[in-house]
């Protein structure tokens, strides 16, 4: 990401490192050249295509399909809505609100997450991982409270339809996407 002034955000079309860390601090899993198609006071749009991902052990893998990904400051979540043959699949992280700053978008992840398929089948994974890690991080009381609620609020989205579950989402910012890579295509001309 390139900073020309202090303070200054990503802007359209710059590309992001996301990082997420574990309750401990410990790296979690680090995304490398995320693309951001929109940001605001308060959250980022951003997708990633083929994009590398390092997980905290070294292992490197490449995402397969391309996917739009949302993170809010006052939300305890962030989304990631793949775009798949078969229609669109999310993966909903329980997280902390993000942070920005010179290095990357960061945030901590704990441990729950929620699947839904292109159906509109939910699952919600991890519960026995997040069992441990809050008996072993010590998870303050108002962490589980907050991750209850917008469990409940993420939920609610998704039932709904609303924002980064709705197809017009998806289409929207999957076509800006294209744009700004023929953009980029052209300008290398």
């Amino acid at each position: 990401m390139s900073v020309d002034k202090p303070g200054r955000g990503p802007r359209e079309g710059d590309f992001i490192t996301i990082k997420s860390y574990k309750h401990d601090g410990s790296l979690h899993r680090t995304w490398r050249d995320t693309m951001v198609l929109k940001t605001s006071e308060n959250a980022i749009i951003g997708l990633n295509d083929h994009t590398l991902v390092t997980e905290d052990d070294g292992r490197r893998w490449v995402t397969r399909e391309p996917a739009i990904v949302y993170f809010h400051k006052k939300y305890w979540f962030n989304i990631i809505a793949m775009i798949r043959d078969n229609g669109v699949s999310y993966y909903c992280n329980l997280a902390s609100p993000y942070v920005l700053d010179k290095e990357a978008l960061k945030y901590i992840d704990y441990d729950l997450d929620v699947k839904v398929f292109p159906d509109g089948e939910k699952h919600l994974l991890d519960a026995d991982e997040y069992a441990a890690h809050s008996k072993k991080w010590h998870y303050p009381p108002e962490i589980d409270k907050i991750l209850k609620a917008h469990v409940k609020i993420l939920v609610d989205w998704i039932n709904a339809g609303t924002g980064p579950f709705s197809q017009g989402y998806v289409d929207v910012w999957y076509a800006r996407y294209q744009y700004l890579m023929q953009q980029r295509l052209k300008d290398r001309r």
